[in-house]
């Protein structure tokens, strides 16, 4: 027994340096603060569904079992672990050493707490009307910015997949009756598509046109540079993938809850 735990003790300096890069990235990248951002949103929706799905009777049950869904240690663990599977040790050590830089850590403290202000529809109505204003120069460097990360389309589809897994959780509890069917779910979701896609651009440029907003134009350039190489776009692909299976579980589990709720088990 004392020898397994001598063993256990020990097995943090055994975790290989490959892992160690792409856990480096990880934080470097700041995505366990993103997470607790979008967490908080998370919250915010659970009121929404509340107010939408249960008429505003969830009352604390539905709260505990939102922050529960929403427990960002899970997340976090889970996000971390899905995305150093998808990253390669050796691009990660590039890209750390870039997002370590003074221009790379400039850039991930813009993006970070742009997405914080944005929290507040206020900051969000103002950056959309902000970007009218841009520069041409700079808004084009925002839309090869896009284009080269596939930035909507990217978000469309998770959007897409989290509305999919939410109304298959409220069917699979028994919502409804249980009688909304696979294919009703796949027309409504897809019928939701030219809104999402309208709405995700809006905020896109909004967002990107705040974040970006305090950076020297070669400074945005070097990085829309970077984003249309291949190890941009595998670190692009490889947060985005985390993130949809992520938030693909969360909105399924939302949905069950849901269920259960309306039918008045947790109320």
């Amino acid at each position: 027994m004392l020898r397994a735990a001598i063993v256990l003790a020990t097995l943090p300096l055994a975790v290989p340096a490959w892992a160690q890069q792409q856990s480096s990235l990880f934080d470097v990248l700041r995505l366990g603060e993103v997470l607790e951002i979008m967490r908080d949103e998370g919250v915010a929706y659970g009121a929404d569904i509340d107010a939408d799905l249960l008429a505003g009777q969830g009352g604390a049950g539905w709260e505990q079992a939102v922050a529960a869904i929403y427990d960002t240690r899970r997340m976090t663990e889970r996000m971390r672990s899905d995305f150093e599977d998808r990253i390669d040790a050796d691009d990660a050590a590039i890209l750390t050493e870039y997002f370590n830089s003074d221009p790379g850590a400039q850039i991930v403290e813009l993006e970070v707490e742009a997405r914080r202000a944005m929290t507040d529809q206020d900051v969000e109505d103002a950056a959309r009307d902000a970007i009218e204003d841009v520069d041409p120069d700079r808004l084009d460097q925002l839309t090869r910015f896009i284009e080269a990360n596939d930035l909507i389309e990217q978000n469309v589809s998770g959007a897409m997949n989290s509305n999919f897994a939410f109304l298959t959780g409220l069917s699979d509890g028994g919502a409804m009756g249980g009688q909304l069917t696979e294919a009703q779910i796949i027309s409504d979701v897809y019928a939701q598509a030219p809104e999402i896609r309208d709405e995700t651009t809006e905020w896109l440029y909004g967002y990107l046109g705040l974040a970006y907003a305090p950076l020297d134009d070669d400074v945005l350039q070097d990085y829309v540079d970077l984003g249309e190489t291949e190890r941009g776009q595998a670190l692009n692909a490889a947060i985005f993938a985390a993130f949809d299976a992520l938030y693909t579980d969360i909105s399924y589990d939302l949905g069950r809850a849901a269920a259960r709720f309306m039918d008045g088990e947790d109320i």
